[in-house]
């Protein structure tokens, strides 16, 4: 499966008010499971020093894939191809790895 095909099957679920015309619910959606993945590794870090078990593992997956669905949701509000997003980004970070810019400060860098 591609960005594009997963960017369609997640549609299929979507339900939020004023769906096709409403940027800001997926953007919150995304900011919260964001944070929900934040919480989990900073109790990783504070319970167990650091170290991911097998079952952190799988609850991060699910938070992760979370944020995919927010990710494919908010792309599609603002007509967005999520396989044009991958390939931008990508294009972006090989452009700054041989530039020698991979660390720094902007987003034009």
């Amino acid at each position: 499966m591609d960005f594009d095909e997963y960017q369609e099957e997640a549609l299929k679920t979507a339900v939020y008010p004023d769906k096709g015309n409403n940027y800001i619910y997926p953007t919150l959606g995304l900011a919260g499971e964001a944070g929900e993945v934040s919480e989990k590794i900073k109790k990783i870090i504070r319970d167990k020093k650091g170290v991911i078990g097998e079952e952190d593992k799988l609850a991060l997956k699910k938070e992760i894939g979370d944020i995919l669905w927010y990710v494919a949701t908010l792309s599609k509000e603002l007509g967005l191809s999520m396989n044009e997003i991958a390939a931008m980004n990508i294009e972006k970070l090989r452009s700054r790895q041989e530039r020698k810019m991979l660390h720094g400060k902007g987003d034009d860098r």
